[in-house]
């Protein structure tokens, strides 16, 4: 621990008030990296874009993967090939190839193109497109949900059968039941889901570095520059590792203010089985 993530942060932690490019002694600058990051026009943009991927994709990844999660845990033949099917994803989804055939399908002219075009939706690639090209990252994430639905199956699993009879002793509908014994009784495993998958899209790098390549690193025109992209492009293209480290430290603290208000928020709505709340 000490090796390999505490030493490494207090190093970033000092880096971060230096100028450093890795070929000279560092040299301090006090708060000089923290504050040229709220004038520095890129950095705002890449907050601004990764704001709204992680507004985006958290909630409809996980939407996605309660459905999912609903529906099998239904008895049903082949049970175990369906989830095995719809976990899959999850576990290739991260990785350069995948991103790269993500690329390819929304590039112009390319397979989603064509089957939009010839259903009546207006021609043009997504690759290219700065208004469009962040869905495809959203799309690839929310296309990753197998491992929030597995928790979320686990969670559904552990839901009394009594409480639905009872419920259907007394006339209530699918709907009823869901968002009276469903919601209220998975909440806690909804808040674990929700702050493990807020702080992964913080987070995201690989697909957004993979589809972006070709028009330059977060293009097309800074539409896809998420925060990770830039921190890579200030310390590992442009040597400004001390603007880096600053940049890390300023992730770091917003990620830890929502999960703080994460954590604040979920005492009204999170409820465990013995009616207590967190």
């Amino acid at each position: 621990m000490v090796l390999l993530t505490l030493g490494p942060m207090l190093a970033s932690l000092y880096l971060s008030f230096t100028d450093y490019n890795l070929f000279t002694a560092p040299e301090w600058v006090g708060l000089e990296n923290y504050i040229d990051m709220f004038t520095d026009q890129r950095w705002r943009q890449s907050v601004l874009v990764t704001l709204t991927y992680v507004v985006l994709s958290a909630p409809l990844k996980l939407a996605v993967a309660l459905a999912v999660a609903m529906l099998l845990a239904r008895p049903r033949r082949a049970q175990g090939f369906y989830r095995s099917a719809f976990y899959a994803p999850s576990l290739i989804g991260a990785s350069v190839s995948i991103a790269i055939t993500w690329r390819a399908l929304f590039s112009d002219d390319a397979a989603v193109d064509r089957v939009l075009t010839a259903i009546g939706f207006p021609s043009g690639g997504w690759v290219g497109d700065p208004s469009r090209a962040l869905m495809i990252l959203v799309l690839l994430a929310v296309w990753q949900f197998g491992a929030p639905m597995v928790i979320f199956l686990a969670g559904l699993q552990q839901i009394p059968r009594e409480l639905y009879e009872a419920a259907e002793c007394d006339g209530a509908g699918a709907w009823r039941k869901f968002w009276s014994i469903t919601l209220p009784t998975l909440s806690p495993v909804i808040f674990f889901n929700v702050l493990m998958e807020t702080i992964g899209a913080f987070q995201a790098f690989t697909s957004a570095f993979v589809v972006s390549s070709g028009n330059g690193l977060g293009g097309p025109a800074g539409s896809t520059l998420f925060y990770t992209l830039y921190l890579y492009e200030r310390g590992f293209q442009d040597f400004r590792m001390g603007y880096a480290s600053a940049m890390a430290w300023m992730l770091l603290l917003a990620v830890g203010l929502v999960t703080a208000v994460l954590f604040r928020t979920s005492r009204s709505w999170v409820f465990y089985n013995d009616g207590s709340t967190s």
